[in-house]
């Protein structure tokens, strides 16, 4: 039917905003003052911030979050269609150019944002002239109906930013992470409830942080294999990537081995010896004596 052809958000919104105004309710409403306005360059004394520490650490902290909500939302576009894959280089390069375009306008940084794009590919496009058009339209709309879009009310928008992303969620898949890939898992949880508790920003810093430690523990695998030679003699054979994450294990192992025998060490089979892992390996064989022997060294 025809009515079927209007978008069900635009009909939310229309619905909320005649529903505003037959009422009188005075609710906030969306403020547009003019994209002219809107430009303000910043000037010389505003560059002074940039040799604080503060402000470099605030533009790093976005660059960082911006380039990373950009990628990610790329990746997700990705596997929403069949069409050519995102040059991710092309992508970052192209956001460094915008942002550099928005700081000397005094305008807020920008990001590729999930719940847009994701209307953009539900909406059929096909081409990266969609991409172009979709905001040409929002800059069209903000330039030459200002006073239409100031009647909106933010909890009508509010109401459609948590449809689509409710939309975005995987709720069928979440059950299967679990079981296959709880770490994933958890650092998904505690991200979302960081990021409705407090900020976007704080949110997806929190979830990196935990993803990073998280690879950091999944990396450094190690393992000691120890085999009694000949002459009364342990060899140790120690594998994967001795970090200081997994150092209590292999003093506990290592602590463990009879003190009156001699203990050799096999370290030929290791990929990575951290400074502290190695410190700690040269300070037990010092403690232990001429009885080591120390077959390897990386």
């Amino acid at each position: 039917s025809r009515a079927q052809m209007v978008p069900a958000p635009l009909a939310a919104v229309a619905l909320a905003t005649a529903a505003t105004a037959v009422a009188g309710w005075s609710v906030p409403r969306v403020e547009v003052q003019g994209l002219l306005s809107a430009i303000q360059p910043p000037g010389m004394a505003d560059f002074t911030s940039l040799a604080s520490l503060a402000g470099l650490g605030t533009v790093l902290a976005f660059a960082l979050i911006a380039s990373a909500e950009s990628l990610f939302s790329a990746a997700a576009v990705d596997r929403m269609h069949d069409g050519p894959r995102t040059d991710y280089d092309k992508e970052l390069m192209a956001q460094g150019v915008g942002n550099t375009v928005c700081g000397i306008l005094g305008a807020l940084p920008l990001t590729a944002v999930i719940v847009r794009s994701s209307a953009n590919v539900q909406a059929g496009a096909r081409t990266k002239l969609s991409r172009i058009l979709h905001g040409l339209w929002l800059v069209l709309f903000a330039a030459l109906l200002p006073a239409a879009i100031g009647i909106i009310p933010l909890a009508a928008l509010a109401g459609v930013l948590v449809h689509a992303g409710c939309k975005l969620v995987p709720v069928k898949d979440l059950l299967p992470l679990w079981r296959a890939h709880r770490g994933e898992a958890v650092v998904l949880a505690i991200t979302a409830i960081a990021i409705i508790t407090t900020n976007m920003f704080e949110g997806v810093l929190l979830g990196l942080a935990l993803a990073v430690i998280k690879c950091a523990w999944e990396t450094s695998h190690i393992q000691l294999d120890v085999h009694e030679a000949t002459g009364g003699r342990f060899i140790v054979t120690i594998t994967g990537s001795a970090t200081f994450l997994r150092l209590p294990r292999m003093l506990e192992t290592l602590e463990a081995l009879p003190k009156d025998r001699p203990v050799e060490l096999d370290l030929s089979e290791l990929r990575h010896l951290d400074h502290a892992c190695r410190t700690t390996l040269e300070n037990w064989a010092e403690q232990r004596g001429t009885t080591i022997g120390m077959l390897a060294k990386v």
